[in-house]
């Protein structure tokens, strides 16, 4: 395992960022935590399809999650300026306001894939050795 700590600036979208890493490093890798702020905040919730969003400012609690090559599982808990704090998946469009800083568990001994699962009907995540 190696761990890589990782800053986005203002203006970086943070899950395609995180993607972006992951494709540059070649290899599975987890989310362990993270910290920093966002313009607003967009969140699909539980049981949801449609996506939530929090007008900002909003600070960054929580990020963790995996990220493959199937692409990326990532959770996210926030709160606005009044202190309310939101939480789901991480989707497109949150913009870092000054920072994120983050790290991340580089697997490279692992391949991560996600696979439909009929008894969830989602893709779950499938953890194999590399070759």
């Amino acid at each position: 395992m190696d761990l890589r700590p990782l800053r986005l600036a203002p203006g970086v979208d943070l899950r395609r960022a995180l993607e972006a890493a992951r494709d540059d490093w070649g290899a599975a890798a987890f989310v362990v935590s993270g910290i920093g702020s966002l313009t607003r905040a967009r969140l699909r919730l539980a049981g949801a399809s449609e996506v939530r969003e929090i007008p900002g400012p909003i600070e960054i609690l929580t990020i963790s999650g995996s990220l493959s090559a199937d692409g990326a599982h990532l959770h996210l808990s926030v709160a606005d300026a009044h202190g309310e704090v939101f939480g789901g998946h991480l989707v497109d469009g949150n913009e870092i306001r000054t920072t994120a800083e983050l790290l991340i568990a580089v697997l490279q001994d692992w391949q991560l894939t996600r696979v439909f699962d009929a008894a969830t009907g989602y893709p779950e995540l499938v953890i194999r050795p590399t070759d």
